[in-house]
């Protein structure tokens, strides 16, 4: 697999529009920072690690709905392995209007994009979700 983080949105995407309530990752250090950056915006409910003997640990991810409606309409991979796009803090787009979430890779970690301006720190946009 080249992409984990493209994988696990296309996992999260096809879950949602089939109506799951839950889908299954495998576990890395990178997507459960992704993950959490996603609980803290609201947009999937939790994850819990799921170790089981003689298999790769997974995250069950436990997606999260209003109304009938996933609470993600988009989530789109932005920088790729062919194309990574970085980003000063003085450039870090808005998703959305400001409705939205772009999530960073940091060198003080995985965050949101109001978080990055609040710490004065830019990097690597992994994702936009609204």
């Amino acid at each position: 697999m080249n992409d984990p983080i493209g994988d696990m949105l296309t996992r999260i995407r096809n879950a949602q529009m089939r109506r799951r309530p839950m889908c299954s990752t495998p576990a890395s250090t990178l997507r459960g920072r992704v993950l959490d950056v996603l609980a803290d915006e609201g947009f999937i409910r939790g994850y819990a690690r799921v170790e089981e003997k003689g298999k790769f640990p997974e995250f069950e991810i436990e997606l999260k709905y209003f109304n009938g409606q996933p609470a993600i309409k988009e989530i789109k991979r932005v920088s790729k392995p062919g194309r990574r796009v970085y980003s000063a803090v003085k450039a870090i787009p808005t998703v959305a209007n400001g409705l939205g979430v772009a999530i960073l890779s940091t060198p003080k970690g995985v965050m949101s994009d109001a978080k990055a301006r609040e710490e004065n720190v830019g990097g690597e946009i992994l994702c936009n979700i609204f």
